[in-house]
């Protein structure tokens, strides 16, 4: 079995040569992720949503507080009025710091290698090989690891150029592998891996219960305007609109974070991630994780939490720009190759300026060289203006049986305009690859 050394080449390794200019890791990190104070919190692309569920969370607990809660510290006595208050206010306070812990740390980001593994018994000498070469087309797309006596397959990541651990995944919003990667929650941002799961869990919980607490409350509230006014119950409703309108809330968010409590919950004590759950299905087959009930437990909430393997605030050199390269005689760039890649994984390419700005600059000088070039037959073959046609006309010496023999220069001449519509050829080919990219990444974002 072929073995692979993978590259110790990463954005966190510091650099040894000391004349680079020297930045922060985050700064250079090329992942889509979103670093506040300095590189200390990390979030996902669409953090904004985070601002939204603080919103849901908190919204709703201040109108009973204001409205319902209240009313309880007048009408109970010794101060039970006040913990029904201190109760709602500390279970929205706990939901917004595991809401926070989960989505403000790193989830278990794997750091991707500056360059591709490169195969046992291949010498490389000189300069490092660069990503997405031929070193990187011999790799073997998978490769086998013997988990508890069972066989799994590890796959390679052609973005992050490393093998994936097990249960590990390639994240394609925030462009990152993550270990043991669950999900990417958009409520909260963030991915859901390794080092913030047991924080997630608890935050859905945490807010299942706070959902819970406000909806009883609230019932009790209207059965007490019932038996103190002697109403009937809708009578008692119309009372008390803020009840209502929490109640019905309640009830339908308990069943969304309810239900996802309790999903989790049988995720956790099968050892599954949610994303194993859906492709691999292992009540099909053995799971080679499973260690029972109890220690499935055991291993999400007892045990220490991994360090991670990233120093966002760490000193790196910056990376040259690595310039346009000619392929085939014509110009590819990194832009163009990243968004092929993202087409070819199944991903969602993200287009920048830059890119539409290389394929408009490529595009007018391939029209200025092909017209330029295709001139001569534009030309009508008549003399214009008294002046003859200026082709070079060569010597019919050499006339053998009705056949010419062309001169060397002749020869040359022909070999070189071979050479010159191949590359015309393959610029043009490079030039339609780029806009059917270009429209397919229209109709998929459209799709989205």
């Amino acid at each position: 079995m072929l073995e692979l050394q993978p590259s110790d080449r990463r954005p966190g390794a510091p650099s040894s040569s000391g004349g680079d200019e020297m930045i922060r890791t985050y700064k250079g990190w090329k992942g889509n992720n979103v670093f506040f104070f300095g590189g200390r919190l990390v979030f996902g692309p669409d953090a904004r949503s985070i601002l939204i569920t603080i919103f849901l969370i908190t919204a709703p607990v201040i109108i009973f507080c204001v409205f319902v809660g209240r009313k309880f510290v007048d009408d109970f006595p010794h101060h039970r009025g006040v913990s029904v208050l201190a109760v709602a206010i500390g279970l929205n306070l706990l939901d917004l710091i595991f809401l926070l812990v989960t989505s403000g740390r790193d989830p278990g980001i794997i750091p991707r290698n500056l360059y591709p593994p490169e195969p046992e018994g291949i010498e490389i000498g000189g300069e490092p090989r660069l990503a997405h070469t031929p070193t990187q087309s011999r790799l073997p797309r998978t490769k086998d690891m013997i988990v508890n006596g069972i066989t799994v397959k590890i796959k390679y990541c052609d973005t992050c150029m490393l093998y994936r651990p097990p249960r590990a995944s390639h994240c394609s919003i925030c462009n990152n592998c993550v270990e043991k990667f669950d999900h990417h929650c958009p409520w909260l941002g963030q991915c859901i891996g390794l080092r913030n799961y047991r924080f997630y869990f608890m935050f859905i919980l945490c807010s299942a219960l706070l959902c819970v607490y406000v909806h009883v409350f609230c019932w009790i509230y209207v059965k007490r305007i019932m038996d103190g006014e002697k109403i009937s119950i809708w009578k008692s409703l119309i009372k008390t609109p803020a009840s209502i309108a929490l109640i019905i809330y309640t009830f339908i968010c308990v069943w969304f974070v309810g239900g996802l409590t309790g999903f989790h919950l049988y995720l956790m004590s099968t050892n599954q991630s949610t994303y194993e759950n859906f492709r691999y299905r292992y009540d099909r087959h053995e799971n080679p994780f499973n260690k029972g009930i109890l220690g499935n437990f055991m291993e999400v909430f007892c045990t220490s939490v991994a360090s991670s393997k990233n120093s966002f605030r760490a000193k790196v050199s910056k990376e040259p720009v690595i310039p346009p390269r000619i392929v085939n005689g014509a110009m590819s760039s990194p832009s163009l190759q990243k968004v092929s890649q993202d087409i070819e994984m199944g991903r969602k390419p993200v287009w920048h300026e830059t890119v539409d700005e290389e394929l408009g600059d490529m595009d007018k000088d391939m029209e200025t060289s092909v017209t330029s070039r295709d001139l001569s037959r534009m030309l009508p073959p008549e003399e214009t203006e008294g002046r003859g046609i200026m082709h070079s006309r060569e010597s019919s010496r050499g006339r053998r049986g009705g056949s010419w023999e062309l001169s060397g220069r002749v020869n040359e001449d022909l070999r070189t305009r071979d050479v010159e519509s191949s590359g015309i050829d393959a610029s043009r080919d490079l030039i339609s690859d780029a806009a059917t990219v270009r429209s397919r990444t229209g109709t998929g974002i459209g799709r989205l």
